[in-house]
């Protein structure tokens, strides 16, 4: 190639990534997908915020987006994204690839365990979670691989007018796991002792088992209410198991 063409085709390339890196989200984005998912979007296609976030009608706060322009020459869409100023807060390293899978990495995100929000979460219970994994894996939506903790903390029971505390809880999935994801759950305090397994499956779904006893002092409703799992051992345990489907 000439010396002056490759000049100038160099020339336009370089025009072409600054054109591209400055262009403003909102002229990328639908302008009718924005109006619902943000008060207001601004910024650049490559650095910008969305503010007001609302995901089924739940304000969910602003999130802001720092991508990796690199890493589209290897056929993958990564970013640095947070959560901030509502309801849920978190920041994760995103990737995603050909054949829809996505990767995240370092997350960070304390949120509320409500109905509202998250669907699968029980009408009458209540709590908070917070979540630090290392890495989490989905193809197609269903997750492949998890790694790191997830906490749930002084959750209730609000049935019956009523709310009984239920204490708190953590699930760990180590790294390194084959197979379905799997990870160790345990009480962090509360009424209740428990220890036991979490298995998340391809359905997409869950099955959870182990053991669990109520603490001296535990209110009359938590130890009524672990009468229907049958007669405790001899060291006041009972066994559970528990599966289902998102």
């Amino acid at each position: 190639m000439k010396r002056p063409l490759r000049i100038v085709l160099l020339a336009v390339l370089a025009f072409a990534a600054i054109l591209v890196i400055r262009i403003p989200a909102a002229l990328v984005v639908p302008s009718r997908l924005a109006q619902s998912l943000c008060a207001t979007l601004v910024g650049t296609l490559w650095s910008g915020t969305c503010s007001g976030v609302v995901v089924s009608g739940k304000a969910l706060g602003d999130l802001s987006w720092d991508l990796h322009p690199l890493r589209l020459l290897i056929g993958q869409l990564a970013a640095r994204v947070r959560l901030a100023d509502g309801v849920v807060a978190g920041t994760a390293e995103l990737q995603l690839g050909f054949g829809g899978h996505l990767t995240l990495r370092n997350v960070l995100a304390d949120l509320p365990l409500d109905p509202q929000l998250i669907s699968e979460v029980p009408q009458n219970l209540r709590g908070h979670a917070h979540l630090d994994l290392t890495l989490v894996r989905l193809e197609h939506g269903i997750i492949t691989q998890l790694e790191g903790r997830i906490e749930a903390h002084d959750l209730e029971d609000r049935s019956g007018g009523n709310d009984t505390a239920l204490g708190s809880y953590l699930v760990s999935f180590p790294p390194g796991g084959v197979g379905d994801p799997t990870g160790k759950i345990r009480d962090l305090d509360g009424p209740l002792a428990l220890e036991g397994t979490l298995r998340l499956t391809r359905a997409p779904g869950f099955e959870l088992e182990g053991f669990i006893a109520p603490r001296k002092g535990a209110s009359p409703e938590v130890v009524n209410n672990l009468q229907f799992l049958g007669s405790p051992d001899a060291s006041g345990r009972r066994s559970f198991s528990l599966a289902g489907t998102f």
